[in-house]
């Protein structure tokens, strides 16, 4: 439904009574700013392209820090569970290499009073 139909359905229960002032003010505003068209998948698709590997919590290749950036959730939980996929068959070590080929590494920090970007 495109975002003219979605306004003229709002209007049109506004118009009848089912919808207060305030309920069709704050339905409208949800509207134009996009949140009513938003679906899971395409926030899922956006949460996975700007997973970075971290520069700064690292143990090994910054797998682990960059994942608890990503979902806000403390590093160790993600280390626990990557040990204990590696213990129950070793998936953890095939999941955690190919996070570490296929995940881009963070950019760096920019440090002005260097110019630019801070190498490695």
């Amino acid at each position: 439904m495109s975002m003219s139909d979605e306004l003229a359905q709002l209007g049109a229960l506004h118009q009848r009574g089912v919808l207060t002032d305030d309920e069709f003010a704050r339905a409208k505003t949800r509207v134009l700013s996009g949140a009513g068209s938003t679906s899971g998948s395409s926030t899922g698709a956006t949460a996975i392209n700007s997973l970075r590997r971290s520069r700064s919590d690292r143990w090994v290749g910054g797998v682990c820090g960059g994942i608890a950036k990503a979902t806000d959730m403390a590093p160790w939980i993600w280390r626990l569970l990557l040990v204990s996929l590696v213990l129950c068959g070793g998936t953890g070590v095939l999941l955690y290499l190919l996070m570490w080929i296929l995940v881009p590494l963070e950019a760096p920090p920019f440090r002005p009073e260097q110019g630019g970007l801070q190498a490695g």
